[in-house]
């Protein structure tokens, strides 16, 4: 068994939204994206998958997005990206797994998923409050904030070895650490993210902060090539 991780698949099977508009590396992503997964990932193995999946507008559209993902090798622990706006409640996306027989596709959605001894938490995240944000923006932020919370709160009854935390949005800015010092409270060891992509890549923080390791795992920024996490 093996734990990955990689993000922003941003599948669209089933709409019209070519990547390629946004640069040559996203050329024929799907077929490097399935070639890289198909070479190292196992029936036995997971991968997470923090946020942005479908472009689909409705989880009906998603079908063939979600038919490929789960012809992937592995178990599929998906969370939220801001992309996602085909996310529905979580008993509404298990009967539209069930019904279609998407049994490698789990749902990670303040809880945790446990591989061996190791939890899997997370949340989406958000932008970081600036002193110009809006209040919307302001709550969003703190909900997240209490959903890595439960997440990790779940996490601890299951008395696990090791907490690997997900999230879709970056976990730090150099004026923002709360999603940081959260994890630090519950003695996380690593952290991976997605959202960033293109230009963005070349200021985004990989590298060890309070102790956590911290990883960008978007699908452009690893080749499209799931990142090994541990055995």
């Amino acid at each position: 068994m093996a734990l990955y991780a990689i993000s922003d698949l941003h599948l669209s099977f089933g709409t019209d939204k070519p990547m390629n508009i946004f640069g040559a590396k996203w050329e024929n992503y799907t077929e490097k994206l399935k070639y890289n997964w198909q070479s190292k990932v196992c029936s036995d193995d997971v991968v997470i998958i923090p946020g942005d999946i479908s472009w689909a507008l409705y989880i009906e559209e998603a079908y063939e997005d979600f038919k490929f993902l789960n012809s992937l090798s592995g178990t599929k622990v998906i969370m939220k990206g801001n992309h996602d706006y085909w996310w529905t409640t979580v008993s509404k996306m298990e009967k539209f797994f069930a019904e279609n027989n998407f049994n490698s596709i789990k749902i990670l959605n303040n809880n945790a998923y446990m591989y061996n001894k190791t939890a899997v938490c997370g949340t989406r995240g958000w932008n970081f409050p600036t002193p110009n944000a809006t209040g919307e923006d302001k709550k969003i932020f703190e909900r997240e904030k209490i959903r890595l919370v439960l997440s990790l709160e779940n996490a601890k009854e299951k008395s696990p070895d090791e907490i690997i935390v997900a999230m879709h949005y970056p976990p730090l800015s150099e004026e923002n650490y709360e999603f940081i010092d959260i994890m630090k409270e519950y003695g996380v060891s690593r952290c991976v993210y997605g959202h960033l992509h293109g230009p963005s890549h070349a200021t985004a923080y990989e590298g060890i902060k309070e102790n956590i390791e911290i990883n960008l795992i978007s699908c452009d920024y690893m080749n499209f090539d799931p990142l090994f996490l541990k055995k």
